[in-house]
């Protein structure tokens, strides 16, 4: 895509008000919970047995847990591992499926419909089951979490880039290339896929959130970060086990990720609508 084009991308990304909140929302999110903890004086491992479901106050903003650590900074810790581990894997299953797709619908024929046969059958494969296999057999590993959820997003995203390509293949600039004998590879890597990029970022900022909530998901069933590391899964799972005795301990983890959530889905939305105007009236 041109310059021009994402410059007025921006404009119309501009005008949309909800997108722009979400994003907004989304950057103080990530200087906050990357920064506040260099700051702030209680750690979120910190225990302290006489303060146990100590409530909101002066000293401990989000009150505290049953172990008396402070849960604001086992909030802010958590939304760091959420969001790590959301955008991360998010990457991962931009780049397999980017690199997927685009061979596929640039080799066409035969080749395409057997890449395009085994995404259908990884399809069918309850792949959040395949994940809970890998963390119980290789045990609760940080890099193996974002990777595994990762895994699991990049078949729609192939199946998406795929269709670009297949529309772009036989444009003139492709075709253009091709009769100036530039290799196959860069037309790919140089042409093909950088004007895919638009629904390329858009999915990428639906993606997030929904790895965010495999992840959640994961911990909540006990198989997801390894205490004392916490995201919100966890902090939300042991909330909901003492809500009648300590409501802030689940209130507080579960408004950040639905909030962080809705902007994520905001943010994609208006992206989705500033890149295709045209779509987006019909």
């Amino acid at each position: 895509m041109s310059n021009s084009l994402w410059t007025d991308a921006l404009y119309r990304l501009k005008k949309n008000k909800l997108a722009v909140l979400g994003a907004a929302f989304l950057a103080f999110e990530m200087v906050f919970f990357f920064l506040v903890p260099l700051i702030w004086h209680l750690g979120y491992e910190v225990q302290d047995l006489e303060m146990t479901f100590a409530a909101p106050s002066i000293s401990y903003w989000f009150g505290t847990d049953s172990l008396g650590r402070d849960l604001f900074s086992r909030v802010i810790f958590g939304g760091r591992i959420s969001l790590t581990v959301g955008i991360l894997a998010s990457l991962v299953s931009a780049i397999v499926g980017v690199v997927y797709g685009s061979i596929a619908g640039f080799l066409g024929g035969k080749s395409d419909n057997l890449m395009m046969r085994i995404v259908d059958i990884l399809y069918a494969l309850p792949f959040i089951f395949l994940v809970i296999i890998l963390m119980v057999y290789f045990g609760r590993n940080f890099i193996l979490l974002f990777v595994a959820l990762g895994l699991t997003q990049w078949l729609t995203m192939a199946r998406i880039v795929r269709g670009q390509v297949l529309s772009l293949r036989h444009k003139e600039f492709i075709e253009a290339a091709n009769s100036l004998g530039i290799r196959q590879r860069e037309v790919v890597l140089k042409h093909l896929i950088p004007n895919t990029l638009g629904p390329v970022i858009v999915y990428l900022t639906l993606t997030v959130p929904s790895v965010i909530l495999e992840e959640a998901f994961l911990s909540y069933l006990g198989l997801g970060i390894q205490a004392p590391l916490a995201s919100w899964g966890t902090l939300i799972k042991e909330g909901v086990d003492v809500m009648d005795l300590a409501p802030w301990t689940l209130f507080f983890p579960a408004f950040f990720l639905s909030a962080t959530l809705f902007s994520l889905n905001f943010l994609g939305d208006g992206l989705r609508d500033a890149l295709d105007p045209k779509g987006a009236r019909d």
